[in-house]
């Protein structure tokens, strides 16, 4: 696996009212060891592990994308649905 420069979480579906205001095409780039200013704490702690996981060099089985993966948020009547793109250096 190449080794990751940083990786960039992006908005790709949201419906209802996203209390923080995230729409779709939001973007917020990971580098380093900081959280990302302005995105969800509550988003960011459900796509936390997956951040972990891919600097590692984790793929997941269900991606067709052996350097992206999606998740939601955890507001059920509000999903912000997000993509994790790992960007190699």
């Amino acid at each position: 696996m190449a080794q990751v420069d940083r990786m960039v979480i992006k908005v790709i579906s949201q419906k209802g009212t996203c209390d923080a205001g995230h729409k779709v095409g939001d973007e917020w780039v990971i580098e380093g060891e900081h959280a990302p200013a302005g995105i969800c704490i509550y988003a960011f702690h459900a796509i936390f592990p997956f951040v972990t996981a891919m600097l590692f060099g984790a793929s997941f089985p269900w991606e067709t994308d052996p350097d992206v993966t999606h998740m939601a948020c955890p507001d059920a009547d509000n999903p912000v649905v997000f993509e994790l793109r790992r960007v190699p250096k």
